[in-house]
């Protein structure tokens, strides 16, 4: 796997004149951190939390094993602590995305050095519109890993991929916002680690649709915060909780940026986020691959290696330009990012968030083909997998809004006169006036194009 390479990837060779000194100082800390600190930890790390299960009625109130404070504490040593953040890895967008990569191939390490949503997003979010006292209570624990977090958004009762249904209330009652709503699908909440939620609610039901959300700070133990069940994804009970906000009541210094501002905050949390999770689902795609190749060099079927047969080399060679392609596609929207902004290179972001986790679940299908019945058992990594991308393909939107964004932008560019030459006319229809009457001609005899609601 070149991204685990010392050398420089294939893939970035088109951008190295992108790349500063202070990106190969980095990744190759990342890379030492990785060989030589997190991998002989996890051995230690899988009997520590067998261990502690056996302390709590259910595997989402598991905490963290005890090493993973000395293996923060090895990630801080070598700076390489909060690396998701411009303002302490001092790296470009492109430049931390191939260190994405490394970390979705490592989840230990990606936790361990403090890179992990949904807590990433969230420090984004206070690093730039926090204020001092909210910076000081909960974004320097955060950024210490002494704490983690959850961002509750999705309700259950509305479409929340259309973050303007959201109808969790913020009202004011002198110095506090009380807070009334019911959300589910909140990842992280239940770990004891967790102590805190960002809340998207509305403070206003009318005016401007957009500036009617707001985003508020929730302490997980506060009065009224009910947690009533982890939600099960293929049936596996995972830390995404279901929480029922009944009178909630925060001081009104936890709003954050002000009233109304829940969308411009949004766009912030969103752009970076959404590339670092498809450089990540792009490293676990490396993961099912290597898992295929294994694989298939250790299995006869019908007096023949599988190595050698026709088809499983096409599921390999399908998956390597897929997880090639999507690659260049995130460093391209990434150089979009730096170079104009996450404003413009929305497309961009758009598409690599419909191509990689899709590419990727397709890969750890394959594999599990490829595997057989091993494939979906609990003796392979690759069930867990391909839930995990699965459910990324609904995470922070469905495929289906990115896709409305993509063709938004392609519609409004109109065809041209090109698009219309290649599209051609019949000339006869013009010539003999039988659809005259229908919109006036306008649209097939004339040409003339409508605007289409965008």
């Amino acid at each position: 796997m070149q991204a685990m390479d010392r050398s420089i990837p294939d893939a970035l060779r088109p951008y190295q004149q992108k790349l500063t000194p202070r990106f190969f100082e980095v990744r190759e800390k990342v890379l030492d951190y990785v060989e030589q600190v997190v991998n002989p930890a996890l051995s230690t790390v899988k009997a520590q939390k067998d261990e502690l299960l056996k302390t709590v009625d259910h595997p989402t109130k598991c905490p963290q094993p005890p090493i993973y404070k000395e293996l923060r504490a090895q990630a801080k040593a070598r700076g390489i602590m909060n690396l998701f953040l411009p303002e302490v890895c001092k790296l470009s967008v492109l430049e931390y995305s191939p260190i994405a990569e490394i970390l979705g191939m490592n989840p230990v390490a990606n936790e361990c050095m403090n890179c992990a949503a949904p807590d990433t997003g969230n420090m984004e979010v206070l690093e730039q519109f926090g204020s001092a006292e909210q910076k000081k209570q909960w974004l320097e624990p955060l950024l210490n890993g002494e704490i983690r977090s959850a961002f509750a958004m999705t309700e259950p009762g509305v479409a929340s991929s259309d973050a303007t249904n959201i109808c969790t209330r913020i009202e004011r009652d002198g110095d506090e916002y009380v807070i009334n709503g019911h959300k589910w699908w909140i990842t992280g909440a239940i770990r004891p680690e967790c102590k805190v939620f960002i809340l998207l609610g509305r403070t206003s039901f009318s005016g401007p649709l957009h500036k009617q959300q707001s985003m508020i700070l929730v302490p997980r133990d506060a009065p009224g915060v009910n947690i009533l069940r982890p939600l099960a994804v293929f049936g596996d009970e995972r830390d995404d909780a279901e929480i029922i906000f009944d009178n909630v009541r925060v001081p009104c210094s936890n709003m954050i940026l002000g009233e109304g501002r829940g969308f411009e905050i949004a766009q912030g949390r969103l752009g970076p986020g959404r590339i670092h999770h498809c450089m990540r689902s792009l490293g676990t795609a490396e993961l099912a691959l290597a898992s295929m190749v294994d694989r298939v060099h250790r299995r006869k079927a019908f007096g023949k290696i599988l190595a050698e047969k026709d088809m499983i080399r096409t599921a390999i060679a399908e998956a390597r330009i897929e997880i090639t392609k999507c690659r260049q596609l995130c460093y391209l929207a990434a150089v979009m990012a730096d170079e104009k902004g996450f404003k413009a290179a929305k497309s961009y972001i758009a598409m690599i968030k419909v191509a990689a986790p899709r590419a990727a679940l397709k890969i750890i299908d394959e594999a599990i083909q490829v595997h057989g019945a091993h494939g979906v058992s609990q003796d392979s990594r690759l069930p867990g997998m391909y839930t995990q991308m699965r459910t990324l393909r609904v995470a922070d939107g469905p495929d289906t809004v990115h896709l409305i964004t993509i063709a938004r932008e392609e519609l409004a560019k109109g065809g041209g006169e090109i698009g219309q030459k290649i599209s051609g006319l019949n000339e006869n229809v013009a010539k003999y006036g039988k659809f005259s009457h229908v919109e006036g001609g306008a649209l097939y005899v004339t040409g003339k194009k409508q605007a289409a609601k965008l």
